[in-house]
């Protein structure tokens, strides 16, 4: 099983991305393949709303001269997805925004790729905000079809400078918690996905 792992923060070495390698390490200890991919400081623009995913259907969008289509392409194999963002003025960083906006909808037109598969949340903050990216994160799972794990709070954890989340103890124990529910949840379904049900988005009515 293949886990993928995208980090939205900008800072190499940051609270961010230590918190999305402590939620890997159950997953590489049973077996899984991992891959961590850093977004954040990466060329990756917002969705223009031309819906040419939806005429296309080519599980890929126009838009190619920037990360999009690779990372998603990665996701679509994926079969589990954990986003990490940092807090801005709380909310995710812009690089995460624009892939929720394009990956969400590029899923959509093509068949609800995304049905099925397990996403989960991973937020760095300072103070205050966190629990508005946890559930901006979410909302892209919940829309697409995708299967949300708990873990023993909400998926955050509390420092500013470099590597200070790994004193918030409760934080990294989440962490790892998550890793592991996302380990048992994925081995439990993996046998159905492919007959989980993928029922038609109705775009554009209602």
């Amino acid at each position: 099983m293949y886990v993928l792992a995208i980090n939205g923060s900008p800072r190499k070495g940051g609270n961010t991305e230590a918190m999305l390698n402590k939620v890997l390490e159950p997953l590489k200890d049973n077996g899984w393949e991992t891959e961590f991919y850093q977004l954040g400081g990466k060329k990756i623009r917002g969705c223009m709303a031309c819906m040419k995913c939806w005429e296309n259907k080519d599980n890929q969008c126009v838009v190619d001269n920037d990360k999009f289509n690779e990372v998603y392409e990665k996701m679509v194999r994926a079969d589990a997805v954990v986003i990490g963002s940092p807090t801005y003025f709380a909310d995710v960083s812009a690089e995460i925004k624009a892939l929720i906006d394009r990956a969400g909808l590029v899923a959509l037109a093509n068949d609800r790729q995304f049905a099925g598969k397990i996403g989960a949340a991973v937020v760095a903050v300072r103070r205050g905000g966190a629990t508005h990216v946890f559930d901006t994160i979410n909302h892209l799972y919940q829309i697409n079809g995708m299967i949300i794990p708990g873990a023993t709070y909400w998926n955050m954890g509390y420092g500013m400078n470099k590597g200070e989340v790994l004193e918030d103890v409760e934080g990294m124990a989440n962490m790892l918690n998550l890793g592991q529910s996302i380990d048992w949840l994925g081995k439990a379904i993996k046998p159905h996905m492919d007959s989980f049900p993928r029922v038609q988005y109705l775009h554009g009515e209602g």
